[in-house]
């Protein structure tokens, strides 16, 4: 369809939860095709609907070059002890610190035709399903950094030229 621009922080809709997507129609699909189509741009793990200003539970994945999306994704499991890592945001542009992230997850959820989908990995895999699945939480990971790092992000945002 189409890529679709990203709003940034301060933009209502990336603090809204956001609603499971009760019903597959030309709409969800609609949706589907822009979340794909605007995370094959380079440098993009992910892209999470509210990102495009829709408050839908779903969200594209670029990992590796390996290009899909999920559907009223639930994150289901995580391993290990949480991590400081390096993390950015196409909704916070040009902001980079570390997050506390496990180093394992799993997201299951539905594609277009209602069947199952698993996602599970390590690594940025893992790093992606818990980002975009708390941007679907009305979270961005700016809340996951500690006090004084978010402090110093947070004067970064509002010293931003996007901002």
């Amino acid at each position: 369809m189409s890529v679709r621009e990203i709003r940034v922080f301060g933009d209502p809709v990336l603090r809204t939860m956001c609603t499971p997507i009760e019903e597959i129609d030309d709409g969800v699909r609609a949706l589907v095709a822009d979340l794909v189509d605007t995370v094959e741009l380079p440098g993009r793990a992910g892209v999470a609907a509210p990102q495009i200003g829709v408050a839908l539970r779903a969200f594209s994945y670029n990992i590796d070059g390996d290009i899909g999306y999920v559907i009223n994704p639930v994150l289901t499991e995580v391993r290990g002890e949480p991590v400081p890592t390096g993390e950015g945001c196409l909704s916070v542009p040009g902001l980079w610190h570390d997050a506390l992230r496990y180093p394992w997850a799993r997201v299951e959820g539905i594609d277009l035709d209602g069947a199952p989908v698993v996602l599970e990995g390590e690594g940025l895999l893992a790093q992606a399903l818990q980002h975009e699945t708390d941007h679907l939480d009305g979270m961005l990971y700016l809340s996951r950094l500690d006090a004084e790092t978010r402090k110093r992000a947070m004067r970064e945002v509002r010293e931003s030229a996007w901002f």
